[in-house]
């Protein structure tokens, strides 16, 4: 890992802010969830490719990384797709809150990924968010649905991010996010064509509309250019733990702006809140032991 400056970390929070606001874009998107996962990545990846022809950026890689580079496009495209429809089927903040296994599941796959042994106070953490966990679920068992799925897209967003703190040596970032964009584009366009022929969807639920565009753009351009491109050449200085220690905190952005935009409808009980706080903890001892421990 390269020496981290001041600069670095406020650059890491404010990834994290935009991605805490990307939960709300999806619920304020019309379409279906794999309609918003397809046309987020298809805008993504046009927009990135005008932008590294126009600084003149070698797109040709070798098919061997091109191959890894795509794949891995569509592992993002199935965590977003959980990701939103986790948040459409119950709320924001139920997303938000299973998303923060993150911290977990990183703690399982980045040491058998670099070939290191588990740290146990990684692990500690890990255990500390899934109590955290068990009282946001006991407090909301009737959002179950979007609790489990906001679980799933965290194990895959851990999946992908200690993939890409690799990868991120070997290619730069615009290029990953170009080829994984595009990726993740083709994975989530064959199902949404085949639940379009099947009757599932309609057009209706498919093509965007109205304010939907404007969301998508913001998503799109911001949420993921601009923040995965950032984000890829961050995973190079911090770990991906500490990076996804970090996304624990998406939920608190994410339901402030949640609260702050749908109103009564993100309101949660108090075994919510405390679970929250229970995760929020995992965040703030982090650095002690790691300090102590991480040697």
């Amino acid at each position: 890992m390269q020496n981290k400056t001041t600069k670095d970390y406020i650059q890491l929070h404010f990834i994290v802010l935009l991605l805490g606001f990307t939960a709300i874009l999806g619920t304020l998107i019309s379409v279906h969830s794999l309609s918003t996962v397809f046309f987020r990545t298809a805008i993504a990846a046009v927009g990135i490719y005008f932008v590294l022809k126009f600084r003149q950026v070698d797109l040709k890689i070798d098919r061997s990384g091109a191959i890894k580079l795509l794949s891995t496009g569509f592992l993002i495209s199935l965590h977003w797709f959980l990701f939103f429809f986790a948040a459409k089927i119950s709320n924001v903040a139920l997303c938000l809150a299973g998303f923060s296994t993150a911290t977990l599941w990183t703690s399982i796959i980045e040491p058998i990924t670099y070939k290191r042994k588990v740290r146990p106070h990684e692990v500690l953490l890990g255990l500390l968010v899934i109590g955290g966990l068990c009282m946001i679920f006991l407090s909301e068992v009737k959002h179950i649905w979007g609790l489990i799925l906001g679980i799933l897209a965290a194990m895959l967003s851990a999946l992908f991010s200690v993939i890409n703190s690799k990868l991120g040596k070997s290619f730069p970032s615009q290029v990953i996010t170009f080829y994984e964009m595009t990726g993740a584009a083709i994975t989530s366009l064959i199902p949404l064509l085949y639940t379009l022929k099947s009757g599932y969807l309609t057009i209706d639920q498919v093509i965007p509309h109205g304010w939907d565009w404007l969301w998508l753009a913001i998503l799109s351009l911001i949420c993921t250019v601009y923040a995965f491109t950032v984000t890829i050449g961050l995973l190079i200085k911090f770990s991906a733990f500490i990076f996804n220690l970090a996304l624990n905190l998406e939920p608190v952005y994410g339901i402030i702006f949640a609260y702050l935009i749908f109103g009564e409808k993100e309101q949660m009980n108090l075994g919510f809140y405390a679970g929250t706080g229970v995760i929020l903890i995992a965040i703030l001892i982090y650095p002690i032991l790691n300090k102590r421990f991480g040697k």
